[in-house]
């Protein structure tokens, strides 16, 4: 990559850009983090106009198109250059709508798509494998040991994210009914069905590991009122964090051998994919995953079939270049 002068953000955004962000909240429902990063993009964007001796209600094109042209050249990648035009062309057209600005500078651009890549999926053996050793720990009767495994079991058997099990409260679960109900993305509730190793790991944790976990905090009045509704806490007896579920995760996937990047997503996707490996319907596995769209899902047939050649390629005497005898 060329080198590329960095741009000091704003140390402010101008009313007009807050008012935006404002409506992202009220009117659209973002989350705090949408909102965060958005923010950030903002003064970056912001910062670009100042040097160039413009602001958000005077850019024009040409700011639009060399702002790009210096994102490209930059060693950012893709996925962040793209949100980061995405922000700038959300704002301009969110002020040409309420008739703040006469035009949309961004009118005529265009954002590169984010390359289609196939998401990661663990083979159901190394699932297994992680699944096998908490099981194996919590056997022992340590409560974090069983907190872990009603963790995984619950983040691999329905397929949530990670945000969704860490504000997963107790009046979200019915074990009883094997359901459990998850706040996922825009605030949109889902319904959830639990597995039989999901909720046998889940009822072990509440009657369990959990009070261990949280009798110090307690008896010292020190949790609050989130903390005692939440269903997964930390040592401390506190909500769970996302870097903790992370952790656990790692931890796991370690003593297991299970090597690569594993992660709370990576858990997700491998949920999905062996759905579909068994035969799920593929609307079924986007309402399972909270999808708006059947097309965020599709990408998971890729993957499906993806495994489907390999196996093939590998196995199959006639697949290979040099081939076989003659039949």
């Amino acid at each position: 990559m060329a080198d590329v002068a960095p741009v000091a953000p704003a140390a402010e955004l101008p009313m007009v850009a807050e008012g935006f962000l404002t409506h992202l909240v009220v009117e659209r429902g973002r989350s705090p983090r949408t909102i965060s990063a958005y923010r950030t993009d903002l003064r970056r964007w912001v910062g670009w106009l100042d040097q160039s001796g413009h602001d958000v209600l005077s850019a024009d094109a040409d700011d639009v198109r060399r702002d790009g042209a210096h994102l490209r050249g930059t060693d950012l990648a893709d996925a962040s250059v793209i949100r980061m035009l995405v922000a700038v062309r959300g704002l301009h057209r969110h002020l040409a709508t309420e008739g703040i600005t006469d035009t949309d500078p961004t009118a005529g651009m265009e954002t590169p798509k984010r390359p289609d890549s196939l998401p990661k999926a663990l083979p159901e053996s190394d699932v297994i494998a992680i699944l096998d050793a908490v099981a194996e720990a919590a056997e022992g009767g340590d409560p974090v040991a069983i907190r872990d495994r009603a963790l995984l079991e619950f983040l691999y058997g329905t397929g949530a994210r990670v945000s969704e099990a860490c504000g997963l409260r107790f009046g979200d679960l019915d074990l009883d009914a094997a359901l459990a109900r998850v706040l996922g993305k825009r605030s949109k509730e889902r319904i959830m069905p639990l597995g039989r190793p999901a909720i046998r790991a889940m009822a072990e944790y509440l009657d369990l590991g959990r009070p261990q976990l949280v009798a110090p905090t307690a008896s010292a009045g020190r949790n609050g009122r989130d903390d005692r509704d939440a269903v997964f806490v930390g040592v401390r007896g506190r909500r769970i964090s996302r870097q903790a579920v992370w952790e656990v995760i790692r931890r796991w996937a370690t003593v297991a051998g299970v090597r690569g990047t594993i992660s709370p997503h990576v858990l997700r996707h491998s949920c999905a994919t062996h759905l579909l490996d068994h035969g799920a319907d593929i609307r079924t596995v986007a309402e399972l995953l909270g999808h708006a769209s059947v097309s965020t899902t599709q990408i998971y047939t890729r993957v499906a079939t993806e495994r489907l050649f390999d196996a093939y390629r590998s196995a199959h005497p006639r697949a290979g270049s040099g081939g076989g005898g003659a039949s």
